[in-house]
């Protein structure tokens, strides 16, 4: 499903990272871990089309991404990759419902279908009745669970999380990892994701670590 070949990224004079090689199959959970500055969130950016490797190659169900042009690419981001952040990255003056629309409303879908399937989500996300609270009315679990359901808005093949326990206390920590299993086992999706946590990365099918620019 996900093939990186030979990606390597420099900012200026620093090569963060230095000929990366990784294949990750569909349904598949992997916890990329590693020290700060390793590599691992740009690795993850990369992947997710959100930056360009300096060189290097990212193959997704065979399509070579970054051959596209930029609005291309916009588009299939926005209809095959999901993402889940460690501080939620939700826009605070719309509400839980409309913060999870946002995927669709870029993909101009029709509104009636997809209010339809945001409140869906939602609700099995265990939100239904949070739908019209602001980010600064939800507790940090709830936020992050608005977050994944925002992921989930497109049916993407692939989610990426990046350091997505960072910011919740132990208990919304337990929750965030069930609900990583819960979506693998109902949508089918894979799941790549950096972090620190080793109880999160411990519930992964691989993890893999990065050392200066490189999987070890």
């Amino acid at each position: 499903m996900i093939e990186v070949k030979n990606i390597h990224k420099s900012f200026d004079a620093l090569e963060v990272l230095k000929g990366v090689n990784l294949k990750v199959q569909k349904g598949e959970i992997v916890a990329i871990i590693g020290k700060s500055g390793a590599g691992k969130t740009t690795l993850l950016q990369i992947i997710g089309t959100l930056d360009r490797p300096t060189q290097g190659q990212v193959l997704i169900n065979g399509t070579d991404v970054f051959t596209m042009r930029e609005k291309e690419l916009a588009a299939f981001r926005n209809k095959h990759i999901g993402f889940i952040f460690q501080f939620h990255q939700l826009l605070p003056e719309f509400t839980a419902l409309e913060n999870v629309c946002i995927p669709a409303m870029i993909a101009r879908e029709k509104e009636s279908e997809y209010v339809a399937r945001a409140t869906k989500l939602l609700t099995e996300l265990g939100l239904g009745e949070r739908l019209n609270h602001k980010p600064n009315e939800l507790s940090g679990g709830e936020k992050q669970r608005v977050a994944a359901a925002r992921a989930l808005m497109m049916s993407p093949d692939i989610i990426l999380a990046d350091e997505p326990t960072g910011s919740l206390d132990e208990k919304n920590k337990k929750e965030l990892s069930e609900l990583l299993l819960k979506l693998r086992k109902e949508y089918g999706q894979t799941i790549l994701l950096v972090t620190h946590d080793k109880e999160l990365a411990a519930m992964a099918d691989r993890v893999i670590e990065i050392k200066d620019g490189i999987i070890e």
